[in-house]
């Protein structure tokens, strides 16, 4: 999808560029931040739920994983004067098998939630195009680009609330 946006902003700039500005001013042209528009649908909004609720119990181990090796250093800090070198070495290398255990933990959390993402979010850009074509038709734009390839655009040109609403419609008649 980067390169799509990438794609459609170099045609955007080429279009804009050949289009004389009288021409332009009677175009209908409008922007579109596709993932905030998705991201703020109920589906979106739902899915995501759905993740967290999936992965609740690994983000709890995590967390607790992180909880014990702050109280290690906090034990380090108030009791270390008073600790023998032995009971030093043994609580570092607690510390440090239990940051190896969170790191460990938490990449591998995090590649099962991009999978997951990835794998609930599948077919979302076609539910977007056919919000934007019905957009078109509806409302007669002319020209819609990514709202990344506009520098600035006032909230008159912006249509990714419009989107969204249009997916909500979409999955509500589902």
């Amino acid at each position: 999808m980067h390169i799509r946006t990438k794609l459609a902003t170099l045609l955007a700039s080429v279009f804009l560029a050949l289009v004389t500005p009288s021409a332009l001013a009677e175009m209908k042209v409008a922007v579109v931040d596709v993932q905030a528009a998705i991201l703020n649908s109920e589906e979106a909004k739902r899915l995501l739920q759905q993740i967290q609720t999936e992965f609740k119990a690994d983000e709890d181990r995590i967390r607790k994983i992180q909880a014990e090796v702050t109280a290690l250093y906090e034990k380090m800090q108030k009791d270390g004067e008073v600790m023998s070198d032995s009971e030093k070495r043994r609580i570092q290398q607690e510390i440090e098998s239990k940051n190896n255990d969170f790191v460990y933990n938490r990449q591998k959390l995090q590649r099962q939630v991009e999978d997951r993402q990835k794998e609930l979010f599948a077919g979302t850009d076609q539910k977007v195009q056919k919000a934007i074509e019905e957009l078109v038709l509806n409302e007669d734009y002319d020209l819609i680009i990514p709202r990344q390839a506009a520098l600035y655009v006032g909230d008159l040109l912006n249509i990714t609330r419009k989107v969204t609403e249009k997916l909500n419609q979409m999955d509500a008649k589902n």
